[in-house]
């Protein structure tokens, strides 16, 4: 997609896999994507086996979720890759694909991030992603459909993901 180009949608975004591999998000079309920062050695990283347990419930149906490692938050995502995939493999039975690390805010910041972020503003309009566990619900169509804080546990999403799936 050119510079001058607009993203319309989560399809119109490429990331790189954690193992390297291209990853294009167009593979996604017509599934609900619930886009999650992640990290390892965070207080929410727990948080990972909700949300196993969303993906385990609702992948049938549509859902996918897309773990977005993040060593931007008290450098709680040191690890490489591999580390990364093998700790959420080995600690929380994670199954949903993971992204290379990448930057959610600043200069930096990966261009599928911004595009969230500018779609669903945060509290008092603020777009900055302000911790890790920060979660954005892309509906069928590609376009998202709300953002959810770091707080917010995976279980409490299951109603919306419930309306996005139809």
């Amino acid at each position: 997609m050119g510079h001058d180009a607009i993203a319309q949608s989560l399809g119109d975004f490429q990331v790189t896999s954690a193992t390297g591999d291209a990853l294009p998000l167009a593979a996604f079309g017509g599934k609900v994507v619930l886009v999650v920062n992640v990290a390892s050695q965070c207080g929410l990283t727990p948080q990972y086996a909700g949300l196993e347990a969303l993906y385990q419930t609702y992948r049938d149906r549509g859902l996918v979720i897309l773990g977005c490692p993040c060593n931007q938050f008290g450098g709680q995502e040191q690890g490489s890759e591999a580390e990364i995939v093998s700790f959420c493999s080995r600690n929380y039975n994670v199954t949903f694909p993971l992204t290379a690390k990448l930057d959610v805010n600043g200069g930096n910041a990966h261009p599928m991030w911004e595009w969230l972020k500018r779609s669903a503003p945060g509290m008092l309009g603020s777009e900055a992603i302000k911790w890790n566990f920060t979660k954005f619900l892309v509906g069928r169509d590609g376009k998202v459909l709300e953002r959810f804080s770091p707080t917010d546990e995976p279980s409490k999403l299951a109603p919306a993901i419930e309306r996005a799936l139809g």
